[in-house]
């Protein structure tokens, strides 16, 4: 039956809607190299220069395409930190010489020039987030120490497993020891991390402190 003219009716519902478009899905494949970009920039001009303009210059990236991905600089910058967070040390796998201080040695691996360059001027940028947000803070500190400190937890309680080192040993307070002073010497001495640091911290350090026995009480 038609419908009278000016009158309206239930939607018929039989008519199909109309295909709704949603956003354009984003592409993540240039997430690393913009994040890589981000280092670099901040290595160079620190966080108070930084801006998002520079990182979309040094990366090719449209500004528009950033902005999608990261709200803020201070956005970009904390995934560009923890991404470098993860580049700190190789953990597969962990080194296995058959004894700690074999294991702990070989963790340090030494870097060609320009490589060792990079890492400075990796820590030149985290030194400067010193002075500014918390969040910032933390994830200066964080991308120094935790990565270190879980594989030398790691190396520690396999350790301990086996036997070399004793089930009483404080291995959560020791596994932070020479990633935190190593941390130090990069953002406040600003002193590379050589053979010589590693050395001194593991055999002066590291092992007494790991391979003490607490002396037992004596009866009353």
């Amino acid at each position: 039956m038609e419908q009278p003219q000016g009158q309206s009716g239930p939607a018929d519902p039989t008519a199909a809607a109309a295909p709704s478009r949603g956003g354009r899905k984003r592409d993540h494949s240039r997430d690393g190299a913009i994040l890589d970009s981000a280092l670099v920039v901040l290595g160079e001009i620190g966080y108070a220069a930084l801006t998002m303009d520079a990182v979309a210059l040094r990366a090719k990236a449209g500004k528009a395409t950033m902005y999608r991905r990261w709200s803020s600089k201070e956005e970009l910058v904390l995934d560009a930190v923890a991404r470098l967070k993860q580049q700190q040390v190789t953990r597969d796998p962990l080194p296995d010489t058959g004894s700690l201080r074999g294991d702990l040695l070989a963790l340090f691996r030494p870097q060609a020039e320009a490589e060792a360059e990079l890492k400075d001027q990796d820590a030149a940028g985290l030194v400067s987030l010193l002075t500014h947000s918390p969040a910032l803070v933390q994830a200066a500190h964080s991308a120094l120490v935790d990565p270190w400190a879980d594989a030398h937890r790691a190396l520690m309680n396999r350790a301990v497993s086996r036997s070399e080192v004793a089930a009483t040993v404080d291995v959560e307070t020791i596994c932070h020891v020479l990633p935190t002073m190593a941390a130090y010497r990069a953002l406040v001495e600003r002193t590379p991390f050589d053979e010589a640091f590693l050395l001194a911290v593991v055999d002066g350090l590291l092992m007494p402190a790991l391979l003490h026995q607490p002396a037992q009480a004596k009866p009353g």
